[in-house]
């Protein structure tokens, strides 16, 4: 969890609930609402712009009902310039802006929220982009902007902001909890998991850093959402911890044949199966290792690394996966090209990872015809670890069905699944007299 003051939205939530509604010129509570939040992710920058009516329906931006512009490399990778890292949000900010009708610049919020690649930056190098992206905004940016609202976002809130997309994007947001769908996000340098619980759950919720329950009143029905994000065990940050631990020996989860070097957060690692060859027993070993399969648990119910995991529920029964879950899925075949969302089992992870595995450099591609070359080399590695995390950390049986997915489709479009969504609803409808949508922090 990042500490201080610096959080994207809640900082807003605070503003907001404790002024009269007359006071709100903040937002344009009209026909159209706009807002354009800014994702800067590690392995990448994106943009969504949405647009709502009064009753926050999401409209069409276009021919869609968001616009999205992304850019890489995320601004982790401007660690020594600041002002590069700035200015590679320009492209973006430029594309929002034509985006959003003049009438509606002074009154349109922009947020940038940094997530797990600045998270794990020191702290003097983050807040130099941070600032640098300030200064940008403030120089260049028509929209309603505010320096506060460039911060790095709480991993616990960007899982509750993608758990909040999602139910939105399907309809379940206002039922029971036990008919709302849990989610789990695999970023690059993070991965998230949320969830709705019961409220004796909720109730029972350790008082653990890490580990908390935020609640929330969506349409009239209150929530007590699980929310923890794993920093360091996203899937490009795994990648690193695999090949530190094999060191300079070979790793047994790389592809067979592949002499290479791989770059994550400034650190170089060389890229090299062993001698004896790439092995799916051993790459599953040492995932258990990255995992932390086997650390110490306080609690009564843990995931991995001794993390508590919410304590399940029916709010988990229903699970969404998203981000590099859906990519390594379409990379493997597990998926059909250009499906955005599908029906999938962990096992079938495990079976692509078997011949993965026994794969090399030469006839990988020809068994995994959609894997983009920079995979080739970790594509066991990548298989062995998703399904490791879903059945030995988050406890999801072999073949139980999930939905792996890119896009929801929503009144006939589809819609990125993507937690910018879920922060746009949540500060535009702060600001709504008509909305019954509100967020606290249980204690």
């Amino acid at each position: 969890m990042v500490e201080g003051s610096s959080q994207l939205c809640l900082i807003l939530f605070t503003i907001v609930f404790f002024l009269p509604i007359n006071s709100f010129d903040l937002l344009n509570v009209g026909s159209n609402n706009y807002a354009v939040i800014f994702d800067a992710g590690s392995t990448g920058s994106r943009v969504h712009v949405f647009s709502f009516d009064q009753n926050l329906n999401l409209l069409p931006i276009g021919n869609d009902f968001e616009l999205l512009v992304t850019t890489t490399p995320g601004l982790s990778s401007y660690a020594d310039d600041p002002k590069a890292a700035a200015d590679s949000l320009k492209p973006l900010l430029q594309k929002a802006e034509a985006a959003v009708p003049k009438q509606f610049h002074s009154t349109t919020p922009v947020r940038v929220g940094a997530t797990a690649g600045l998270r794990l930056l020191n702290s003097d190098a983050s807040e130099r982009i941070l600032e640098a992206v300030r200064e940008l905004l403030k120089n260049e940016c028509t929209l309603n902007y505010r320096a506060e609202w460039v911060s790095i976002l709480d991993g616990s809130e960007e899982g509750a902001y993608l758990w909040v997309a999602i139910n939105y994007l399907l309809g379940t947001s206002g039922k029971n909890y036990s008919s709302t769908v849990g989610v789990v996000d695999l970023g690059g340098g993070s991965v998230q998991m949320a969830y709705a619980i019961s409220k004796e759950s909720a109730a029972k919720a350790p008082m653990a850093k890490d580990a908390y329950v935020l609640e929330k009143n969506i349409v009239g029905t209150t929530y007590h959402l699980y929310s923890h994000s794993y920093l360091n065990y996203g899937l490009k940050a795994a990648r690193a911890q695999n090949l530190k631990l094999s060191g300079d020996h070979g790793n047994p989860c790389v592809t067979n044949g592949y002499q290479g070097s791989y770059k994550y957060s400034g650190v170089v690692y060389n890229v090299s199966a062993p001698s004896s060859g790439t092995s799916l027993r051993s790459c599953r070993a040492i995932t258990g290792e990255v995992l932390k399969l086997d650390a110490p648990c306080p609690h009564r119910n843990c995931s991995f690394d001794g993390v508590w995991n919410g304590g399940g529920g029916n709010g988990e029964k229903n699970l969404y996966i998203a981000s590099f879950f859906y990519d390594t899925a379409n990379g493997a075949g597990i998926i059909k090209p250009n499906v955005t969302s599908v029906k999938v089992r962990p096992i079938e992870y495990w079976n692509a990872a078997k011949v993965a595995c026994r794969a090399n450099v030469d006839n990988i591609k020809s068994k995994f015809p959609q894997i983009d070359k920079r995979d080739v080399p970790f594509l066991c590695m990548d298989l062995v670890y998703q399904y490791t995390m879903l059945v030995h950390g988050f406890g999801v049986a072999p073949f139980e069905e999930m939905t792996v997915l890119k896009e929801v489709l929503y009144k006939g479009s589809l819609v990125e699944a993507a937690w910018p969504l879920g922060c746009a609803i949540e500060v535009l409808s702060s600001s709504s007299p008509s909305s019954n949508i509100e967020t606290h922090r249980s204690h």
